[in-house]
């Protein structure tokens, strides 16, 4: 008898793709699952009562490590990469900015929805049986705390044809530009910070709202300035650096992230210098490009593994799937640990460490399974052609998809806000819904993630 052969057939990989990309972009959000993993801690203390702490925030090592731990200037690096490249493509395909923008915003918001609805939902529930208010917050923060980067890589990416030809034109102006305007605003801050907490002698409470609020002009000015490295990234402009000029931009950019941190007025942990966005981030996206450079001749022997291929296509289709439900996941494991009850080792001890791995892997499962309801919505839905969305309306959908995420970074995660959220990310989805054409075209299968 004859048998089916049950060697799975390699994934197509498209003509002309690099696949250090798609290695990078899943590395970078396995590295924010790791260190969301480490942050904080949950145990039991010897009288059995519940132990929340956050073990390497006391530790020294934590802010130097931090500088190589906060990734995301590389994420946003790789996106202006692959925004390029798309853009590029699009232009061959003879479409325009608009269509553009729908596609990148769709590849966010359709995986974004579920992760709104549920939370709305979870929230009404806890609210509705009288869940104990400080422990609701103790899990909103951190759930919320990923929340941001979708409407920072919404704005940079709905902005990148413009950013493009800006790049094309004079590409060291935009970057002086973006890099001087970063810092004006973390001037501003700074200014906005000490005049509050002159007031703060009357009304404490006012220091830390101003100064951050003033902060969030750096959403756009710090990310653009690392998708505007990825433009040369993608030119070859750093592979055209020797290895020891980019040995040189690593260590004169932690030269002056040392600098920084030291006379001015930056945390010396980059992670806290995420939000709202500082300069020292945007000082750390050439240091990770360079990096990324020196390790691409090796990431790509690495990928010419199918093995190793396999795996990061399959975390790539469901990148956004595990950057925004992994920390639902931790809470949700960490909640099952705590009914059972099962032991729960104290926050920062040798054997808490020793169980971070088998967590992770954990996370892992769950996440999965999520997923198998939501990567569908992470493959690509060409507009048909012929089909009619507005430049109004595609301008409404993505301020609709940026602003509650902003506003939950800011704020904090509640049950209004996910409300808001959830609607917003509808509507946005429904303003940018092709007419004219029928129906939609079904969702692509690509391998890997998205570009």
């Amino acid at each position: 008898m004859a048998t089916a052969s049950t060697t799975s057939p390699r994934p197509a990989i498209p003509a002309g793709r690099d696949l250090t990309l798609d290695l990078a972009r899943v590395a970078c959000v396995l590295v924010v699952v790791f260190v969301h993993l480490v942050l904080v801690g949950v145990g039991r203390s010897p009288d059995g009562s519940i132990l929340i702490a956050s073990p390497v925030t006391e530790t020294r090592w934590v802010a130097p490590a931090s500088w190589i731990a906060e990734i995301m200037p590389l994420f946003f690096v790789v996106g202006g990469f692959a925004a390029r490249t798309g853009w590029a493509s699009a232009q061959r395909r003879g479409e325009d900015a608009g269509r553009f923008i729908r596609s990148r915003l769709a590849r966010l918001a359709r995986p974004a929805l579920p992760l709104f609805a549920f939370l709305a939902v979870a929230l009404l529930v806890v609210k509705l049986i009288g869940v104990d208010p400080a422990l609701v917050t103790a899990v909103e923060v951190p759930v919320g705390s990923v929340l941001w980067f979708l409407g920072a890589y919404m704005l940079v990416q709905a902005l990148a044809p413009w950013m493009i030809r800006w790049h094309e034109r004079s590409p060291w102006l935009a970057l002086g530009v973006l890099l001087a305007a970063a810092f004006a605003v973390d001037i501003v801050r700074l200014v906005v910070g000490i005049w509050t907490l002159g007031l703060g002698r009357i009304a404490p409470e006012g220091y830390g709202v101003g100064d951050e609020l003033f902060g969030l002009p750096n959403i756009a000015f710090v990310w653009l300035f690392a998708q505007q490295l990825g433009f040369c990234l993608k030119d070859g402009w750093f592979d055209r650096l020797s290895r020891w000029w980019l040995l040189g931009v690593i260590a004169i950019g932690f030269a002056v992230i040392g600098a920084l941190v030291t006379f001015g007025s930056y945390s010396t942990s980059m992670l806290t210098n995420q939000w709202p966005p500082t300069a020292p981030l945007a000082v750390l996206a050439p240091i990770q490009a360079a990096a990324f450079t020196l390790l691409r001749p090796l990431l790509a022997v690495l990928m010419r593994r199918p093995a190793l291929q396999a795996v990061v296509f399959l975390a790539g289709s469901r990148l956004m799937t595990i950057y925004l439900w992994h920390v639902t996941a931790i809470v949700a494991l960490t909640g099952v640990q705590l009914l059972l009850p099962l032991p729960m080792p104290v926050p920062g001890s040798a054997s808490w460490w020793l169980t971070r791995p088998l967590l992770m892997i954990a996370v892992f499962a769950v996440v999965w399974v999520i997923s198998l309801g939501t990567v569908r919505l992470e493959r690509p839905r060409p507009e048909p052609e012929g089909s009619r969305v507005g430049p109004a309306a595609t301008v409404a959908a993505v301020a609709l998809f940026i602003l509650p995420s902003v506003a939950i970074s800011a704020y904090g995660l509640d049950l209004p806000l996910a409300l808001i959220a959830t609607a917003c990310t509808i509507l946005a989805l429904l303003l940018t819904t092709p007419r004219g054409t029928g129906q939609l075209a079904r969702p692509a299968r690509i391998s890997g993630a998205a570009g």
